[in-house]
């Protein structure tokens, strides 16, 4: 590679080895133009094969580029948001180059600040569980509760959860977040189940780094163990994306957690890439169909068709159905029409704390 990097590049430019693989350019007397030139001859000598021994190795680089003097006027600044502009480029989808801007900035030091101050929000009780009710369409009584996590940070305020978990995963403290999470609510669950309430099925969302750690089973095991909550009443959240990145190893990790017993349901379902042909391997009990086909059931016919199709599929293949995002009487009947077992959503009741949903289970008939 630094051999095709040299012969890319014009006799002034200057090709360096950082480590790894990543490599840095100079290009002095270039424009902005001049650099896209050289980031798209660059992707295209890369991408030509390697030969290594019988085998042709396909190798994609992601390139950012920052501007002397608008991007910095010394090395260090100029390297720094080159580095910020090479991430956005791997962030949409690799295989590409971005310039630096403004905006990387703002976005990256906010980053920044979100996984120093993630570091410090577990020992500093700033995490609380919240709980929405999930409600059988056909009786109306509360069956189960989503697990949803909420952030307060002294000097942040609230973050949302679209933002901080992302960050989360990318610096690594998504595992004990996670963990947390998981006993916080099926310890929850034991007390409610203690205090004489029927018991109900948690749905706790595991993110995508939690589904790949190898621990994940013994994980759940030992929480269940220590609670001791039978593990039908745990229903573990993955999202469609994260199940098919990779299927065959999804499976097996499913097959492992639906022998102990825990229940596993497919989140965001219609908004990935979904096979049926591994869908139906899945050992998953329920699809949940994503508010965004919800929202506008009674007057996109698009959404409509979306969602009698998931909830037809689903029956065929055996499997419950869950409509999220659930906010009017007119979306409520159109899926009770359709056959959709259950519903979450404002109509009933928005997410809320411990004890505020002790109060709803108390009035189970919603």
């Amino acid at each position: 590679m630094s051999k095709r990097l040299k012969r890319a590049l014009r006799e002034e430019d200057t090709a360096a080895r950082l480590g790894g693989d990543e490599f840095i350019l100079l290009l002095p007397g270039n424009n902005a133009r001049g650099a896209a030139q050289v980031a798209q001859k660059i992707l295209g000598v890369i991408s030509e094969p390697y030969k290594s021994k019988h085998y042709d190795l396909i190798v994609t680089a992601s390139i950012g580029i920052a501007l002397y003097p608008d991007d910095g006027s010394d090395m260090d600044t100029l390297s720094k948001n080159a580095d910020i502009a090479m991430y956005q480029a791997k962030h949409e989808g690799r295989n590409g180059y971005r310039f630096f801007t403004a905006k990387m900035q703002v976005h990256a030091m906010r980053n920044l600040q979100l996984a120093n101050a993630l570091r410090y929000a577990l020992e500093g009780n700033q995490f609380q569980v919240y709980y929405q009710p999930q409600v059988s369409i056909r009786n109306g009584y509360i069956i189960g509760a989503e697990v949803l996590l909420r952030w307060h940070n002294p000097t942040l305020g609230n973050v949302s959860p679209n933002e901080f978990i992302p960050v989360a995963e990318d610096c690594g403290v998504i595992l004990s977040i996670g963990e947390w999470v998981l006993r916080s609510s099926v310890m929850q669950l034991k007390r409610w189940i203690d205090n004489g309430h029927p018991p109900i099925i948690i749905a706790v969302n595991l993110s995508a780094v939690q589904f790949r750690h190898p621990n994940l089973l013994d994980m759940v095991t030992l929480i269940l163990k220590e609670a001791q909550l039978p593990p039908e009443y745990l229903e573990l959240e993955l999202t469609e994306g994260a199940a098919m990145h990779e299927p065959l190893k999804a499976i097996a990790v499913m097959n492992n957690l639906h022998e102990l017993g825990v229940q596993m349901s497919i989140d965001d379902f219609g908004t990935g890439y979904s096979s049926l042909n591994y869908l139906k391997k899945f050992k998953a009990y329920k699809l949940k169909i994503d508010q965004s086909f919800v929202r506008d059931i009674n007057t996109d016919l698009e959404d409509k068709a979306i969602v009698a199709a998931i909830i037809s599929m689903s029956k065929n293949l055996g499997l419950r159905t869950i409509a999220e995002g659930v906010e009017t009487s007119e979306q409520l009947a159109f899926l009770r029409e359709q056959g959709c077992d259950e519903a979450q959503g404002y109509y009933y009741s928005k997410p809320v704390p411990a004890e505020q949903f002790e109060c709803l289970l108390t009035n189970t008939t919603m």
